[in-house]
């Protein structure tokens, strides 16, 4: 099999790296992809941008490519799935009616509130007078969120009145996020311990994947700005048997049967953002209509199943027919990020270590890195690779991937020291 694949971050070198390894797959092509997947055998790239959508449908027919796998959520909000689909290709993603579900907070909230799936309340303004209205009678903690697709950088938690105003008046009168941030979603601050569940959906039938937790926050202690992710693991103990059958009875099946019901069949990648409460009841922060970055770097490293299966299934309707396998095994990754992360990120700077931490055993994914006229490996972005690692246990896995994220250097580095650390508490206290 030929396939190509649509994007250039880590996520995207994580599904590279795993596709490649199946006996079914010949090449894989990664648009535009990066320098970090450029190493992996039987992975190659093709300087296409992820949203130029008839620059790639002219590949797929070119070289006869057997399957797209669309990473990102940019071109499938933009339609590509839908342009893939007439023109007979096959295609892994939502079309866009059904992408919506990432592409408006609103359309999501109202989805939700249409099917009666557990969700925070909310409201959506259009005009800061009104927002700020609304704040003085709703005060912090309080989520405010930019309505349409800001990279992972337009939720701001507030804990004071004042942050929250500011957020108000950053993206409502200042144009913070552009277009996305034109309308918000202000919605109540849901308290509890958050976890990330995956599930690949044929548009009738969800495979949930393995478990895994992110850390938004972008400093140890979970402090700091919100960021798109600065580290995941898998699996995450929060999500127990009880509250996995609660997710699916409550929230995903309602979600399949909804998008089905209101004329948009979801399929691909449906990923539900949980906030989970002290009672084990579990409410929608979120949804993404594509695989989490970073939390697909550990879920592909547990992934024992073949990975082109579970995709042509899904393309096909026949995911009932197909089971995902994983490793026992926990796996961790650490996002290693410019130090203006998420409000900026330095470029050029050479990044040092990089063999010297693959030499651990861990596995270095790339995101947001180039190479340097001198063949050097530079940075390129706000987050920069995901160093992950896979061990026995939690504890374990955290060590191997600090060691390797330990040895790689560049100026002003950022990074975690503490991903992981709830599963960790949770692993001692069970062994106390």
């Amino acid at each position: 099999m030929h396939i190509l694949l649509i994007g250039s971050g880590g996520r995207e070198h994580a599904i590279a790296w795993k596709l490649a390894s199946s006996p079914q797959v010949n090449t894989v092509t990664v648009a535009p992809g990066n320098p970090g997947m450029r190493a992996e055998p039987g992975v190659e790239t093709v300087a296409i941008d992820a949203t130029d959508v008839d620059a790639l449908e002219a590949f797929a027919k070119q070289y006869q490519v057997d399957m797209t796998v669309v990473g990102p959520e940019a071109p499938l909000v933009i339609g590509l799935v839908d342009k893939f689909e007439a023109a007979g290709l096959r295609v892994l993603g939502p079309t866009q009616a059904a992408a919506q579900l990432e592409g408006s907070k609103d359309f999501a909230k109202q989805f939700m509130t249409r099917h009666n799936i557990p969700t925070a309340a909310f409201e959506t303004f259009e005009t800061s007078a009104d927002a700020l209205a609304y704040l003085n009678t709703h005060p912090a903690p309080i989520v405010i969120k930019a309505d349409g697709l800001a990279a992972g950088k337009g939720v701001v938690v507030a804990q004071t009145d004042a942050e929250a105003q500011q957020a108000v008046r950053d993206m409502l009168d200042d144009g913070a996020h552009g277009a996305a941030g034109a309308r918000v979603v202000i919605e109540e601050c849901l308290i509890g311990e958050e976890a990330s569940f995956i599930c690949l959906v044929d548009g009738t039938h969800a495979l949930p994947f393995a478990t895994s937790q992110d850390h938004k926050a972008r400093d140890e202690g979970d402090t700091g700005p919100n960021t798109g992710g600065m580290g995941a693991y898998s699996p995450a103990p929060v999500v127990t048997t009880r509250v996995h059958d609660k997710v699916m009875q409550q929230i995903v099946n309602p979600t399949v049967q909804g998008m089905a019901k209101d004329g948009a069949a979801f399929k691909g990648f449906l990923y539900v953002g949980l906030m989970i409460d002290a009672k084990g009841d579990p409410r929608v922060i979120e949804y993404n209509v594509r695989l989490g970055d970073p939390e697909t770097q550990p879920l592909m490293m547990r992934l024992d199943s073949d990975l082109t299966e579970l995709f042509n299934a899904t393309i096909d309707g026949n995911l009932n027919s197909v089971e995902a396998n994983w490793s026992s095994d926990t796996t961790l990754g650490i996002v290693m990020a410019a130090g203006e992360y998420p409000r900026g990120s330095s470029r050029g700077e050479v990044i040092k270590g990089l063999k010297d931490a693959a030499a651990t055993g861990a596995k270095v994914f790339h995101a947001g890195t180039a190479v340097d006229d001198s063949g050097n490996t530079t940075t390129a972005g706000g987050r920069v690779l995901c160093v992950t690692a896979r061990a026995e246990n939690v504890s374990d896995a955290k060590a191997l991937a600090e060691k390797a994220a330990a040895n790689i250097q560049w100026p002003n580095v950022h990074w975690r020291r503490d991903i992981g650390y709830r599963a960790v508490a949770r692993l001692l206290g069970a062994n106390a």
